[in-house]
């Protein structure tokens, strides 16, 4: 199982560690309208899954803004960002941030996708921050678990690995 600290203190992940080369798990979310999504409905795209503790922080701000800028360049990959925020705040977000096309997807009701990602943090029900992608046929093609919640993912690397699932 991943280990990731928050702030420099450990946390315990629920849920199974996802690998490369696995069936990408199914999941449902809420989109911002309330309506569930599933990992189904993207089916057949090249998925970029960019998971982020509260989209109201810095870093996850930053997380969400270059992932959808670079996705942007990227025809044939989704962007899909999942926090546990409630639909509404993840709608105003995108608002505010002028990012009203961006994918903000909501794991408050149940962890759903924390669980089957293995991203759901026991002590602060929030989700580790993480990337996947995932390709066309559904397998996991790139994971990053970030080890200290508050630091960035390494974009380059997750924006290479969305290309060449292409």
């Amino acid at each position: 199982m991943a280990s990731i600290t928050f702030k420099g203190n450990p946390m315990t992940l629920l849920g199974n560690e996802v690998k490369v080369g696995d069936k990408a798990p199914n999941f449902t979310v809420l989109a911002n309208d309330l309506s569930p999504v599933t990992l189904d409905d993207s089916k057949g795209k090249v998925r970029l899954i960019s998971v982020v503790p509260s989209i109201d922080t810095g870093v996850c701000d930053a997380q969400t803004r270059k992932f959808n800028e670079e996705a942007a360049n990227l025809d044939g990959v989704e962007v899909l960002t999942v926090s546990v925020d409630l639909p509404f705040a993840q709608k105003r977000w995108c608002a505010t941030a002028g990012l009203e096309q961006a994918k903000t997807l909501s794991d408050h009701r149940d962890l759903s996708f924390g669980k089957a990602y293995g991203v759901a943090i026991e002590e602060l029900r929030l989700l580790a921050r993480a990337v996947f992608v995932i390709n066309a046929n559904d397998e996991v093609t790139y994971v990053e678990y970030v080890s200290e919640a508050t630091n960035h993912p390494d974009y380059e690397k997750a924006i290479e690995a969305a290309k060449a699932a292409l």
